[in-house]
């Protein structure tokens, strides 16, 4: 199989140090199967940077949990901590990686029956794995500085920043990366163009030309495309598609003023292209994000009712502007015209959340990113919805690796550091935090979650002070003022711990909420030496009903309860 043959290539030219031939072969498969985890595993050992090698690795293991070269090179990264099934490799034997490749390669060149069979072809190709990975992780990272994971914000955002909707197209606007250069960049996926909107039969004189536009597109060449395109609309002046892809070019260049002329004179050209209105309508907000963009998305559908792009964009119109019955009605006529569309599900993910709807919206989530697990605003939308869903320990996976990549969103990285609070890793999240604080002050949540594992550690104080602050902007915050008074009742303010209870009842909304306001008032009055106070919290504590789930906190109270009842003197007969 082809497949074969390019996979064998590709570990020939690691081994011969050739990484970058390497890179294209291994990205070219994974255009073609980005869910096959042998691939990203060997594409771990092509590329040339940490990040990109751990992002690789934690693909090939979300794929293949089991996959032990995946494990193994994660542990190597220190990505993820060894166990009794998962070592690092020998560092003495720093040259097993070719005799086992070598081995493979002579087994590949007999053509042994055995490695015909695909599972143990597979199983041939772990073993060389587990070699090679040992060696071009363990040593092309020692020059590597450690690097700390990051995370991911809770609750949904006011407002929703459009992602760009089109069916894998490039926006160059995403692309804010300083780090290495992203694997989701390499591939065919989420970002990447789509075949030609339309493929129009060129003349005699420009048929060159027209080679040379597919190989441009194809390989992101915008230069080049502008140049062929120039050239066909010189020898073909009635046409109108050669001015649509100047300003698709101009649009990936980032030119958002030219690729808004170029669009235009295709439709002057051409009133019925309707890619053309498409186009416009992207650039045209990038020029002026209050413009009016409706007229020429209705248009792109009017035009060509067929196009799933137009649809998807005008979907995060619509939920721009919170019309979010509108944008689902788009996002199912999308889905019929391009199922299994990762945008698709992307988008509904965003719907469902502003509805309220979050294990829809987890769910949503959770298809777009099993459809493309190279979207990295999927990975940061995942971890989002994982705090949303009170399942913040997940959270931790999507936002690692989204924060490996995108280093300066703060949200993400307070997120992140919620995760390892609620792991109990409350040094890790501390550390994270102290970096979400550096990249936005006036994080809320990271104020709150930093407080929380200062309480955690029992230094007082430090809880105090965060927790003050995240109360300064997360004024609605239920779980952010309790925290409060519990710190203050660690430093023993219990005038203060009392008069943040009674601060946070108005925010109560569950019966567990109220629980936990007659808990913290009673032990806050127990504290000021109010016993009367304090029993009628307790009092008030077993008085919520069962169902909030609050056993250990009523035995607690009727303990106390005991303690506090003074037996009634016995009546003077005299």
């Amino acid at each position: 199989m082809a497949e074969n043959t390019m996979l064998s290539d590709a570990i020939a030219a690691i081994r011969q140090g050739e990484f970058a031939k390497a890179k294209e072969l291994l990205t070219r498969l994974i255009k073609a199967d980005q869910h096959d985890p042998i691939y990203w595993v060997w594409m771990s050992a092509a590329v040339q940077t940490r990040k990109e090698r751990i992002y690789a690795l934690k693909t090939a293991l979300r794929l293949d949990p089991d996959n032990a070269a995946a494990k193994r090179g994660l542990v190597l990264f220190g990505a993820i901590p060894p166990d009794e099934e998962t070592e690092p490799f020998p560092l003495n034997r720093a040259r097993l990686w070719e005799e086992e490749l070598l081995e493979k390669e002579e087994e590949l060149s007999e053509g042994k029956k055995e490695t015909k069979k695909p599972i143990l072809r597979l199983a041939g190709i772990a073993v060389a794995l587990l070699a090679l990975v040992g060696f071009a992780l363990f040593g092309l990272s020692r020059q590597q500085k450690t690097e700390r994971v990051a995370t991911v914000t809770p609750g949904p955002s006011p407002t929703y920043t459009t992602t760009p909707t089109a069916l894998n197209a490039k926006p160059v606007n995403t692309q804010a990366f300083l780090g290495p250069t992203p694997l989701w960049a390499l591939l065919d996926a989420t970002y990447t163009p789509t075949p030609l909107y339309v493929n129009t039969p060129r003349s005699v004189q420009a048929s060159d030309y027209g080679n040379a536009v597919k190989a441009a597109y194809r390989d992101e060449d915008w230069e080049a495309l502008l140049a062929a395109m120039e050239q066909i609309a010189t020898l073909e002046p009635e046409s109108a598609d050669p001015y649509y892809y100047m300003g698709e070019a101009y649009r990936f260049m980032g030119k958002y003023s030219k690729a808004f002329n170029a669009y235009a004179q295709a439709i002057k050209m051409n009133n019925d292209f309707g890619a053309a209105y498409l186009g416009r309508a992207r650039v045209h907000r990038e020029i002026n994000a209050n413009a009016d963009i409706r007229p020429d998305l209705n248009a792109a559908i009017k035009k060509d009712p067929y196009f799933a792009e137009a649809y998807l964009e005008r979907a995060a119109y619509w939920i721009e502007k919170k019309e979010y019955e509108n944008a689902l009605d788009d996002l199912e006529k999308a889905e019929q015209l391009s199922p299994n569309s990762p945008l698709v599900y992307f988008n509904l993910a965003k719907v469902y959340w502003a509805q309220d709807k979050l294990p829809e919206a987890l769910e949503a989530a959770e298809k777009s990113l099993e459809l493309d697990r190279t979207h990295l605003d999927t990975y940061f939308l995942l971890g989002e919805l994982y705090q949303a869903n009170d399942q913040l320990k997940k959270a931790a996976e999507p936002l690692e690796i989204y924060t490996a990549y995108e280093e300066e969103n703060a949200e993400a990285f307070a997120i992140l550091g919620g995760a390892y609070y609620a792991a109990k890793k409350y040094d890790k999240a501390i550390e994270t935090l102290d970096h979400a604080i550096r990249l936005r002050s006036y994080s809320g949540t990271a104020y709150l979650y930093r407080g929380l594992a200062y309480l955690a550690l029992g230094e007082g104080e430090n809880a105090v002070d965060d927790l003050d602050e995240a109360n300064r902007y997360l004024s609605d915050s239920f779980d952010a003022s309790i925290a409060l008074a519990q710190a203050e009742e660690m430093v023993g303010h219990y005038g203060n711990c009392y008069l943040q209870v009674e601060r946070t009842r108005p925010l109560v909304e569950t019966e567990y909420q109220e629980a936990l306001t007659h808990y913290w008032s009673a032990i806050c009055h127990e504290g000021r030496n109010d016993p009367d106070a304090a029993l009628k919290s307790w009092e008030a504590l077993l008085e919520v009903p069962e169902s909030a789930q609050i056993r250990a906190m009523q035995a607690e109270a009727k303990k106390h309860l005991s303690q506090l009842y003074t037996p009634t003197p016995p009546p003077d007969n005299d």
